[in-house]
């Protein structure tokens, strides 16, 4: 696990209705950014969009429907974790969460199946000067993308 990364377990009503999820609180422990803005992409099956961080803000991703492989790695050098990465796959038929990375934390997904609808909040608002973007097949990271290692 990445140093200062959450992935919330998240609990779901369900009825004859369907269901209701919280994602996130103001009141969460996890919870500890400032509001800065609420975002919606649709993101295409094959679609892989890698690597983005921030400088300031953090950020957290829900996934509404579809499957990705999400991946972070640590790119902030007086990090613990500094230089690891972590995977996992979020959306259908996985655990319900939402997941969380800090600032200088790079973030990136393949969309497994779509199409994918991720809705994420950040603690700040879109500033050019905040984004830190990486090309994905960097061999500074060393990170292949085109294999799905957690799919079996």
């Amino acid at each position: 696990m990445i140093d200062g990364v959450v992935i919330k377990e998240l609990i779901t009503h369900t009825d004859e209705r369907g269901f209701f999820r919280e994602i996130i609180r103001a009141t969460d422990n996890s919870f500890q950014d400032e509001f800065g803005q609420l975002s919606h992409s649709l993101v295409h099956p094959g679609v892989i969009k890698a690597w983005h961080a921030h400088k300031i803000q953090g950020q957290w991703n829900y996934i509404v429907c579809g499957l990705i492989k999400a991946t972070l790695h640590d790119f902030r050098p007086d990090s613990p974790t500094f230089r690891e990465t972590m995977e996992f796959l979020a959306g259908d038929n996985q655990p319900a969460r939402v997941y969380y990375f800090p600032p200088g934390v790079l973030h990136g997904y393949k969309c497994i199946r779509g199409p994918m609808h991720i809705v994420y909040v950040t603690s700040g608002t879109y500033d050019l000067s905040d984004e830190v973007r990486i090309p994905q097949d960097s061999p500074e990271i060393g990170y292949d993308w085109l294999q799905n290692t957690l799919i079996g």
